[in-house]
């Protein structure tokens, strides 16, 4: 069958358990600073593990085997439920590797706290999802392709975070005032960064199985899987895809083992492969596969809580808004602190669950709302959690100082370590260019013998002069100051007859030629030197004494005229 001509279905879980908050009271606000009620929380994980998680792994497993690869299903796991699990039930961490290694089970991104981050801070939203990828990949041992976000939560802005962050394909509602007359059994993409492939659910036939499946009053009940097969059978002329996104929970927890959720579970995937032209694929395998037909244009956020499909099980009244208003105001203070303990309180104070707890809803939607719901109303979960709110905002002045001038300080800080960072590239440059020059110069400075012969003809010729170096230089002009020297010395002190004596003794027992060319402007030596020396020799040989008055006299001839 041709990828155009394929019929495709995906069976995506959410997976995730609420957890609570102890009641925190007024009065415990700057004492206490432990907000979990851990043995609530340890007990119904226990429960929901053992209800659900451990059987419904087990049950899957042995689909994959049995259907050798046929059939395909893709998790959510939060991160917060991978911290639970970690503490009460490593066991169903395990179950999970074990889907995982099979190939045929794809574990999706989302954010570590099950959090609305991406509806305030992209800076947050995008370190959950890095902290959540991360947590997957050790311990479940898989490497998320596909993303999907807290309650499928979706916009045009968000698919294009998404998009950038590297995923390939996005998980959202297929509401009906999105779609308007288009069909969500067809792959779409995102309107700003077209290679997000966009799969969106189809809340009828997912409601048939989450939300209906033990309602004895529904006119469709019981539900099987040769009924639910027959469904699929009837849409697939004018479907290419058709998305089942529940929750985890239905299977177990939401629906008891007694009321058949289980049976239906197991003879699901042979009914569809056998009756219907649907194959079983992952959100990234689709995404490489089919093609989408159009861009899907959700200017603003939709989710798949309630009727309307929107924010408002979250933020939907005035508790909820200045509850979450006051939590991300918080969070320049809470990077700044540099605590553990203070990073982790400020993760868990943002799942989505707190808020839901204050939710006014109580029409249509009420009994989804009540069904986790620990607290008598919404006014009782405002107020624990603002108090819990409170207490943490204490810790977080205690622990950080949070004046303006403390602020400049770490901005001029930061913007120092930028500034550093482009010095030092420019640095590696400018060292990478000299490398460079000295290469080039290196070869230029061989040069040809012919090269060499011209410059020996220009040095002849005069055009080039030659180079002397510093040492000769210097040398000269040492030279030429003692001349300039003996000569002032000469002028200002005259000599007498006693000293020229002396000097003419000492001057003839040594060559007096040489202190003669050493006083003059280096002018060269008269032949007529020899000849003194061969006298002076003779004169010394046989009258001593006429030798020293003759040159006696003539010394002091040569000091009258220096006056």
């Amino acid at each position: 069958m041709s990828a155009a001509g394929k019929k495709v279905i995906c069976l995506f879980f959410e997976v995730h358990q609420p957890f609570r908050l102890k009641r925190y009271r007024f009065f415990d606000l700057g004492h206490d600073h432990y907000y979990y009620d851990d043995y609530t929380n340890e007990s119904i994980l226990r429960k929901v593990a053992e209800r659900c998680y451990l059987p419904a792994n087990k049950i899957i497993l042995d689909l994959i085997n049995k259907h050798k690869g046929k059939f395909k299903v893709a998790f959510s796991v939060s991160g917060i439920l991978i911290d639970q699990l970690r503490l009460y039930a490593p066991e169903v961490l395990d179950s999970f590797r074990k889907l995982a290694e099979t190939g045929s089970v794809e574990f999706l991104a989302e954010t570590q706290a099950h959090s609305l981050a991406s509806l305030k801070s992209r800076a947050e939203f995008e370190k959950q999802v890095n902290n959540h990828v991360g947590l997957v990949k050790e311990f479940i041992g898989y490497d998320p392709q596909s993303f999907r976000n807290t309650e499928m939560i979706y916009s045009d802005q968000m698919g294009a975070w998404v998009a950038d962050m590297g995923f390939k394909a996005m998980l959202t509602e297929g509401a009906k005032h999105i779609l308007g007359w288009k069909s969500p059994n067809f792959l779409y993409c995102n309107t700003i960064n077209p290679r997000l492939k966009v799969l969106l659910r189809n809340f009828v036939l997912s409601d048939d199985i989450a939300f209906r499946f033990s309602n004895r009053s529904w006119n469709e009940w019981p539900l099987t899987a040769d009924k639910y097969a027959l469904w699929l059978e009837k849409i697939s002329k004018k479907s290419e895809l058709v998305n089942i996104f529940i929750d985890y929970e239905t299977f177990g927890e939401h629906n008891s083992a007694e009321s058949g959720i289980f049976d239906f579970l197991e003879h699901m995937p042979a009914a569809i492969l056998k009756k219907t032209p649907f194959r079983f694929m992952t959100p990234t395998e689709i995404s490489k596969t089919l093609q989408p037909v159009a861009a899907i244009s959700v200017p603003s956020p939709i989710s798949w809580a309630d009727e309307e499909r929107d924010l408002t099980a979250w933020l939907g009244n005035e508790l909820q808004s200045a509850a979450f208003e006051k939590l991300y105001e918080l969070e320049e203070r809470v990077y700044r602190c540099n605590s553990d303990q203070i990073f982790k309180d400020w993760t868990y104070l943002q799942s989505s669950d707190h808020f839901y707890y204050m939710s006014t809803k109580f029409f249509s939607d009420g009994i989804v709302h009540t069904y986790f719901n620990p607290y008598d109303n919404p006014y009782e979960a405002f107020m624990n959690y603002m108090n819990v709110l409170s207490d943490f905002e204490i810790r977080l002045n205690r622990i950080c100082n949070t004046s303006e001038q403390e602020l400049a300080m770490i901005r001029v800080r930061e913007q120092i370590k930028e500034k550093d960072e482009i010095i030092r590239k420019q640095e590696k440059e400018i060292e990478t260019l000299r490398s460079k020059l000295q290469k080039l110069t290196g070869t230029a400075g061989k040069t040809t013998g012919k090269e060499k012969k011209s410059k020996e003809t220009v040095k002849k010729s005069g055009t080039e002069k030659k180079t002397r170096s510093l040492a000769e230089i210097a040398a000269e002009a040492i030279a030429k100051s003692k001349i300039v020297k003996t000569k002032t010395e000469a002028k200002k002190k005259p000599v007498k007859a006693g000293a020229a004596k002396k000097s003419v003794k000492a001057g003839a027992s040594k060559k007096s030629t040489a202190g003669k060319t050493a006083a003059k402007k280096e002018v060269p030596a008269k032949k007529a030197g020899p000849r003194k020396t061969t006298v002076k020799k003779t004169a010394s040989k046989k009258t001593g004494a006429a030798a020293t008055k003759t040159a006696t006299g003539k010394k002091t001839t040569g000091a009258k005229k220096s006056k």
